[in-house]
């Protein structure tokens, strides 16, 4: 009897040249390609040191995989990461992500110990041709990033064109970033994250920076988030967060297109799981919300993908991937009967390989 829920692995550790791959990105083009996009890390499993951005495609829906290619670099072999890809309307494939120095690490820069062209840049790429080839880098960061914010990083995740109302076709990037400290503190402390968008109402031409919400006050403190366009025009955005309010999570709203939230971030209880990065996509038809991400309460572990019949207010277990190690995840509506899911996963740990998972929409809707 055939899996019903296929699993392919486009990224496996110690292989093409890498220590470790991580950071899972995918986004389904107009012609039906899917692309995979990791960092690439030489050295170690760390978060800094050279480390690129690569890409695998697929044209039969994430069951075999192309080759690697290396579609960004830091040219001193420092860092690429935190791929924000959004695949719009008109065809193209357009790629924000950011770069660092290569002896900057996350801890030197929100100490505020790293010179300017060292710290947190942020640059975007465009595909024209399903992302065979992409255009130079171009860097946004004076128009996307505030001179005092230290740390920096978009997603990680896929993007969204927003595709109703007066919005459309802007493109939203959840980003999130850390203000200076204040008093004894240093800056490592969580409570100095934030989060914000980038707006790109041309295409990914120019870009600003929407709503902000960063709070140091230790109760919610947005770090890693995801976002999706709902079907009532909104944008519903999903966090990381780790701080004193309930659970690990955190949620809002935009009725203007990420400009502006409708009330700051708030906690989000109902998604039990360890601090870890996590997915959302909307699915219309059969209209529901779904949220991927370890469900093991301390633990980088269970992958789970999560529904939400009520736009994100409750949430139900949907499907159960493993009871595996499990990080960082990626959602992708293939097409009219199935979902995609590229996430981190291993047998005796999380960071051993990115594997794909092909999922039946009409189970992850049900109950």
């Amino acid at each position: 009897m055939a899996d019903p829920y296929p699993t392919s692995v486009p990224y496996r550790q110690a292989t093409d040249g890498y220590h470790t791959f991580r950071i899972p990105a995918v986004v389904m083009t107009r012609a039906g390609t899917v692309l995979a996009f990791a960092e690439g890390r030489r050295a170690s499993a760390g978060d800094s040191g050279h480390i690129d951005l690569v890409l695998k495609r697929s044209t039969d829906g994430g069951r075999t995989w192309g080759g690697l290619q290396v579609i960004a670099t830091e040219p001193r072999r420092g860092t690429a990461g935190n791929p924000a890809p959004v695949a719009l309307s008109d065809g193209r494939i357009v790629l924000v992500f950011v770069r660092q120095g290569p002896s900057a690490t996350e801890d030197k820069i929100r100490r505020g110990q790293v010179a300017a062209e060292d710290g947190r840049r942020v640059f975007v790429q465009v595909s024209e041709d399903d992302g065979v080839t992409w255009s130079a880098p171009r860097e946004i960061t004076s128009t996307v990033k505030r001179p005092e914010w230290r740390w920096y990083a978009t997603t990680p995740g896929h993007a969204i064109e927003l595709r109703q109302g007066s919005h459309a076709g802007r493109i939203v990037v959840p980003a999130n970033h850390s203000l200076p400290p204040t008093g004894q503190d240093n800056g490592t402390e969580g409570k100095y994250n934030g989060g914000h968008s980038l707006l790109s109402d041309d295409g990914g031409q120019t870009w600003r920076i929407g709503y902000v919400d960063d709070t140091p006050d230790g109760y919610v403190n947005v770090n890693e988030t995801t976002a999706t366009e709902l079907p009532d025009g909104r944008v519903y955005f999903n966090t990381r967060t780790d701080s004193t309010a309930p659970g690990t999570r955190a949620d809002a709203y935009s009725a203007d297109g990420g400009q502006t939230l409708e009330l700051p971030f708030r906690p989000q209880a109902g998604l039990v799981g360890p601090v870890v990065e996590g997915s959302v996509l909307w699915c219309a038809a059969p209209d529901v919300l779904l949220f991927s991400g370890p469900a093991a309460p301390d633990a980088r572990a269970l992958m789970t993908v999560r529904a939400s019949s009520d736009l994100g207010v409750t949430w139900r277990v949907a499907h159960t991937v493993s009871g595996l190690p499990a990080a960082y995840s990626d959602l992708v509506r293939l097409d009219a009967e199935t979902v995609g899911l590229l996430f981190e996963t291993g047998d005796f740990g999380p960071y051993e390989s990115i594997a794909f998972r092909r999922l039946p929409l009409a189970e992850l809707a049900a109950g």
